[in-house]
């Protein structure tokens, strides 16, 4: 354990190396090598479609054409194809991948799948069950795998109609689920507190806010500002949103750099969780790099975090302290858990640390 001198902060005193460029990208080509060796699930399931947004990542950041030919060729075994359920937000993410690399080669083979599924999508009302499921969009994880896809396709295409839905799916999800109070999402309407107070709490009588959920939500508010044209009409609404949660989640930050399974019980969930922490990671560095927040205020965050995500990839480049697949804080998870959406929250993250100016 090192100690702080008092004027030094955290992240100088230690390892200065892991905000060194070449370091950065020795670790997310790393990584990114020993998560595709180990594959897990199929390739077009969601949890694949959130690591392959980190892989794409590391190939922007590093050039490797090894990471690029990768992705092209897992994307071609699938014939450019979402996974089974049209309607479901979960099945599309992997197309977010399918349209970046449409955007290096454009061969219509590459985008016209995800042209087929959207158009359907939103040809359909959702086949609801009439429970929690009353919107399309009605869980919060939704909004890192439904919208890059919408809005990317739009920007490709050029047709409103895919931005419209975007604005229309999320917007219904951020009136169903975003506490205005807390400026964090419920995970889905099983966490919302009713009118009379009752509802699932925490041990503490807080409110349950799950760190990974709220990941997804600023991660996927990331990826659609990089999309959005300056002078788009609904612009001002994701960047308000984007800069109200990156200061609530600051706050929550605990003392090792990580934030907690559970936002507002941490006491209740010992240990640094990595996917959610990934995702905040890479937000707040690239609201920091695109002049959305204070870098005087959050890069001291920023680099605690990045530090803290480092130490949680061991020499392989397997990335551990990853809560299992879930949809609520849990605390079923140690150095040896990953999951492939944490290598992608981790790459994420360090696309953006390497940008920071220092």
């Amino acid at each position: 354990m090192l100690f702080v001198a008092t004027g030094t902060t955290f992240a100088q005193v230690t390892n200065k190396k892991v905000f060194g460029k070449k370091y950065i990208k020795n670790v997310m080509l790393k990584a990114t090598d020993w998560q595709l060796r180990h594959p897990k699930h199929d390739p077009k399931d969601w949890t694949n479609g959130a690591l392959y947004a980190g892989v794409v990542a590391t190939w922007q950041t590093t050039g490797s054409k090894k990471v690029y030919n990768a992705m092209r060729d897992i994307s071609s075994a699938q014939d450019w194809r979402p996974f089974r359920r049209w309607y479901h937000a979960d099945d599309i993410v992997v197309n977010q991948t399918y349209l970046d690399l449409y955007r290096e080669e454009q061969k219509p083979e590459r985008i016209q799948p995800t042209i087929d599924v959207v158009d359907k999508l939103l040809a359909n009302p959702y086949p609801t069950k009439g429970e929690i499921d009353i919107i399309k969009w009605w869980w919060c994880d939704a909004l890192f795998m439904g919208p890059p896809t919408l809005v990317k396709l739009g920007m490709i295409t050029g047709e409103k109609k895919y931005l419209d839905a975007n604005d229309e799916y999320f917007k219904e999800c951020y009136d169903l689920l975003y506490n205005k109070e807390e400026k964090l999402f419920a995970r889905d309407l099983n966490f919302v507190i009713k009118p009379d107070g009752s509802g699932r709490r925490e041990a503490n009588g807080e409110k349950i806010f799950w760190s990974r959920g709220n990941g997804w939500v600023m991660g996927g508010l990331v990826r659609i500002l990089e999309e959005l044209p300056q002078d788009y009409s609904e612009r001002p609404f994701y960047e308000e949103l984007f800069v109200e949660m990156a200061n609530r989640v600051a706050e929550l930050q605990q003392a090792d750099g990580l934030w907690r399974a559970s936002l507002l019980d941490p006491a209740s969930y010992p240990g640094g969780e990595v996917s959610g922490s990934g995702f905040f990671c890479y937000a707040l560095a690239w609201g920091i790099n695109n002049n959305l927040l204070d870098a005087k205020t959050f890069l001291p965050v920023v680099e605690k975090t990045w530090v803290a995500l480092t130490e949680c990839v061991n020499e392989e480049g397997r990335v551990g302290w990853v809560q299992p697949i879930g949809a609520t804080p849990e605390k079923n998870f140690s150095k040896d858990s990953w999951e492939v959406y944490g290598t992608g929250a981790f790459l994420l993250a360090g696309s953006e640390v390497i940008k920071l100016k220092r």
